[in-house]
């Protein structure tokens, strides 16, 4: 599959509030959306192609971006304003009239192997129970949707994923396991997700993955970024022993 270039006019609806001294948060709207999670995507490319002196980084969350800045960057800068909040929520405001045409790579999606075997799928039973569906059910249905990364949090890679089929969503576990296996996947409400560390957790757990999901020795530590497009898919117990990544 050849990759190309998306040639798409973005227009941009946010608030702005300071999260601290070096932090501004842009917020697109109060609910999860594809159409929210697309504004926030083009414009973060939007303002990284356009930066403002003292720009530093930027993290995508559902509803929200947040900008980091240098503070004595942006106090000496010419950005128009009494304050760096004033000077950066005006710069940020006059970007967002820009009429913008994304010049992203449109990627393939990432397609995640994953082993629903009763040895990894310790709430596979219980996901099935409450939905009352059969397991087999429950792995259709998850292995079917096509996701999209709304944001990475909670710990390093951690992925969560929208466009999950509400047919198997679940409450999260009353009281969180202690620890859970790095490659563990999860159903917490509407959302599924997969851990990429060892790490305490209360997501239903209903498979795990062979893949290593962060890594600090990669040139990318995380296997996933917001924006990405993802699709499940089923493999053995034997798949999962003899996969190479592991």
């Amino acid at each position: 599959m050849i990759d190309k270039k998306q040639e798409t006019t973005s227009s941009y609806s946010f608030q702005t509030y300071a999260l601290s001294e070096q932090a501004i948060t842009l917020e697109f709207g109060n609910e999860i959306s594809e159409e929210i999670a697309e504004q926030i995507n083009s414009f973060k490319e939007l303002l990284s192609e356009n930066s403002f002196p003292g720009f530093k980084t930027t993290v995508s969350a559902y509803t929200t971006l947040t900008v980091f800045y240098n503070l004595m960057e942006v106090l000496t800068s010419g950005l128009v304003g009494a304050t760096c909040f004033e000077k950066v929520s005006n710069y940020l405001h006059q970007l967002k009239q820009t009429t913008y045409q994304s010049h992203r790579i449109s990627k393939p999606g990432i397609t995640i192997p994953v082993c629903y075997h009763e040895k990894f799928g310790f709430d596979l039973q219980e996901v099935a129970k409450i939905n009352k569906l059969t397991v087999n059910e429950v792995i259709q249905i998850h292995t079917s949707a096509h996701y999209r990364v709304f944001m990475i949090g909670f710990t390093p890679g951690f992925a969560y994923l929208g466009g999950m089929d509400h047919r198997i969503a679940s409450p999260r576990k009353s009281t969180p396991r202690a620890s859970l296996p790095a490659g563990a996947v999860g159903i917490a409400g509407n959302q599924t997700g997969i851990y990429p560390l060892k790490t305490p957790g209360g997501w239903q757990i209903i498979g795990q993955t062979p893949l290593k999901m962060f890594d600090i020795h990669r040139d990318q530590p995380s296997f996933l970024n917001a924006g990405d497009e993802v699709k499940f898919k089923s493999i053995s117990l034997d798949e999962f022993n003899d996969w190479p990544c592991r």
